[in-house]
């Protein structure tokens, strides 16, 4: 059964940095999509950023610029750094997983973002 589990999260001021990571157990695909999402309370869950399974990165329009995701394969690990942080971008960040779609999710981090 595929685990994530994320940290990284935290409490951090307008225009800091923080890095989230993930790290996946029971995957068992060769090949896969890995990245991150956010939600918070009343709104959709969205993406973030992601890695596709070429090893590309993509991003949201509102990550682009100021975020940065990274895989390590062989940890089977993924990251994002965050910078220029706003409070907008407070919510809880949720790393995900498939082998062609995100089909699985970890329990999320907290990001807060003060101005």
């Amino acid at each position: 059964q595929v685990q994530l589990v994320e940290s990284g999260g935290g409490l951090v001021q307008a225009g800091g940095s923080l890095r989230l990571s993930c790290t996946a157990s029971g995957l068992i695909y060769k090949y896969y999509v890995m990245g991150w999402f956010r939600q918070t309370p009343g709104k959709e869950r969205e993406f973030v950023a992601g890695i596709s399974r070429s090893g590309s990165p993509n991003y949201a329009e509102s990550a682009k610029g100021r975020f940065t995701v990274s895989r390590d394969s062989a940890k089977i690990a993924v990251y994002l750094q965050m910078s220029s942080l706003k409070p907008e971008d407070t919510a809880v960040y949720y790393c995900a997983v498939g082998q062609y779609a995100y089909s699985r999710w970890g329990q999320g981090t907290p990001v807060t973002v003060s101005s």
